[in-house]
């Protein structure tokens, strides 16, 4: 029997990714979105890509109680990856209470939900921003976690804790499995997928592929003046096929009951920090184009730097970071010039 496995949040730019991993690693998957936050450009790639044109869809609000009962009882769900969620960490800043309304109820319902639908693996993405400010770098599973530099951290850091005490109280019937992802980059090789953000671009690679493509006049760079070697943050970034290739291991190893505890907590990186100015000069290089760009100030709720240390990942699930940043880069401007029909 295939083992069923409800993505929420599915169409969304890392959800849409996970969904091809999964199916391509014999899954059935069911995608759940609202919407709110993405349209259905990567829903349709997705079936392109794994030749699923009956992929089911279920259109729904995973901060509506009732709604989110009635889907755990229409499927026979193994386990849920939990990614419906509010993501930009300026606008948490902004509007914190619509952060943590929609953040905290949607991850709240799908637990209460699966728990009484008498058991569940759940695997809820979580965010190196709950190690805030870290006193050292790279940082393991075992780094303290910091004050979050947001409320979109903080919602992060909150979810960690609810999982915990959910799966504690559950007498058995709930397990899960935190990722603490990096900054995922790129977009799938076939260019039918990627990140597609609605508006201003929140995270740097659209921002710099859509200044590439002149659909932004210029690049901000938040801050040159960080205690970094060129000045500007450091990151930990990742290719999202690689991130959603840690989904399958993860999935697997909880339906397959390798987990040797009830919640396990694994970094999701590469292990490399690469500042945003390595980041764009390596843009430029391997696409042979140039992005305008200039230094604007620091942005709110960002940190100097931060990176993974990937070994528990590597050693324990048996997964690894292999595409190299050239291949990802490149990836992205070719998922960009498709969407502009170049």
């Amino acid at each position: 029997m295939k083992k069923t496995v409800l993505v929420s949040g599915g169409a969304g730019f890392i959800g849409s990714h996970v969904t091809v991993e999964l199916i391509e690693a014999g899954y059935d998957v069911v995608v759940a979105d609202n919407f709110s936050n993405c349209d259905r450009t990567c829903y349709e790639g997705v079936k392109k890509i794994t030749g699923r044109e009956d992929l089911p869809l279920e259109v729904i609000d995973f901060c509506d109680a009732d709604a989110t009962k009635k889907l755990f009882a229409k499927y026979p769900i193994d386990a849920v990856i939990h990614f419906a969620a509010f993501k930009a960490v300026g606008e948490s800043v902004a509007k914190p209470l619509m952060y943590y309304k929609n953040n905290l109820m949607s991850f709240l319902n799908v637990l209460e939900a699966a728990q009484e639908k008498g058991g569940c693996n759940v695997l809820f993405s979580s965010s190196a921003t709950v190690y805030g400010e870290p006193d050292a770098v790279p940082v393991t599973e075992a780094t303290p976690r910091k004050p979050a530099m947001s409320p979109y951290g903080n919602t992060k850091v909150m979810c960690e804790d609810i999982l915990h005490d959910a799966v504690k109280a559950s007498e058995g019937k709930l397990k899960g499995i935190l990722l603490r992802y990096f900054n995922p980059i790129g977009a799938h090789p076939s260019a039918l997928i990627g990140e597609l953000p609605r508006g201003v671009p929140n995270n740097l690679v659209p921002f710099i592929t859509q200044t590439a493509i002149g659909k932004r006049e210029c690049l901000n760079i938040f801050g040159n003046d960080y205690p970094t070697p060129d000045g500007t943050c450091q990151r930990d970034f990742i290719d999202i096929v690689d991130l959603a290739r840690a989904h399958v291991f993860a999935v697997t190893r909880m339906v397959e009951g390798k987990m040797k505890k009830d919640v396990e907590t694994f970094n999701v990186g590469t292990g490399r920090p690469y500042s945003v100015m390595e980041l764009l000069n390596a843009f430029e290089k391997v696409n042979g184009v140039k992005v305008p760009h200039k230094f604007a100030p620091r942005r709110p709720g960002d940190v100097t730097a931060v990176w993974a240390d990937p070994t528990l990942a590597n050693t324990e699930m048996g997964w690894k970071a292999t595409r190299p940043i050239e291949e990802t880069l490149k990836a992205a401007w070719a998922w960009e010039c498709k969407l502009a029909g170049k």
